[in-house]
């Protein structure tokens, strides 16, 4: 994808207000957690909403599809596809009131403003990618929690962001962990397409004018002895087809 003067002309304001919001929110978080949890996740919703509109600077927009089949507070389980960093702030500024949790690496919890603050002290599931256990068992306890609040979890099962937006295999496990931590949250199958292009040059410059799409499904209500390679399957076949209806002709597919 070429850049042009107009990405560069509007990247300057998009990464001036990025970083100020990043410091902004990350010293109001830290005086909201001296009120409890609840006040800490409003102050990090409203960072993610505002990281919406700081991209709409570089002429980012997006459509929703699909909001109306579940409620916009409550606990679900979001299954979806990954393509860069820009989907975190799309769900937390999208559900706001769902306050969605998030499975990151553990490095990540440390030297980014805002980001590794809410990481560390949000619910969020930190885990190290070569201890299997380790993180099975740290994405149970968070879906545990988020069944116990009422609140909800994400989870991108390829397990790594998509360079070209196209659709990876998607693996069981950390599925699996959610489901077992949360027996009673119902599944959302979730595919978001674009926001590989907002970070395709690290925001060195934000492609202008970039469409992004996020599309949620029917939930998945949960059952006795439900197989996760199946709700997996399910959600995985779901988002392809999305994709494949996008983007009918346009080379990007499952």
């Amino acid at each position: 994808m070429k850049t042009s003067l107009r990405d560069w002309v509007f990247s300057i304001p998009t990464l001036i207000a990025f970083g100020v919001s990043l410091v902004f929110y990350d010293i109001v978080g830290r005086v909201a957690l001296l009120f409890g949890l609840r006040p800490f996740e409003w102050t990090m919703a409203a960072l993610q909403r505002t990281l919406l509109g700081v991209f709409a600077i570089s002429g980012v927009r997006f459509d929703v599809e699909g909001l109306e089949r579940f409620s916009a507070s409550g606990g679900y389980l979001f299954v979806s596809n990954h393509q860069s960093m820009y989907d975190v702030p799309i769900f937390g500024g999208i559900l706001i009131r769902n306050f969605p949790k998030y499975v990151a690496k553990r490095s990540l919890a440390r030297g980014i403003p805002s980001i590794s603050l809410n990481l560390r002290r949000g619910g969020n599931a930190l885990i190290d990618r070569g201890e299997r256990t380790q993180a099975m068992a740290a994405i149970s306890q968070m879906a545990a929690e988020c069944q116990s609040r009422d609140v909800s979890a994400v989870i991108f099962p390829e397990g790594t962001r998509s360079r070209d937006g196209s659709l990876g295999e998607y693996r069981v496990g950390g599925v699996a962990a959610l489901m077992e931590g949360a027996p009673d949250l119902e599944i959302i199958p979730t595919v978001v397409d674009g926001s590989w292009k907002v970070f395709l040059n690290n925001m060195l410059p934000v492609p202008f004018g970039t469409h992004v799409r996020v599309a949620f499904g029917e939930p998945i209500r949960r059952g006795v002895d439900q197989d996760p390679e199946a709700v997996l399957e399910q959600c995985r076949k779901w988002a392809a087809e999305t994709l494949v209806r996008w983007n009918e002709g346009s080379g990007t597919t499952a």
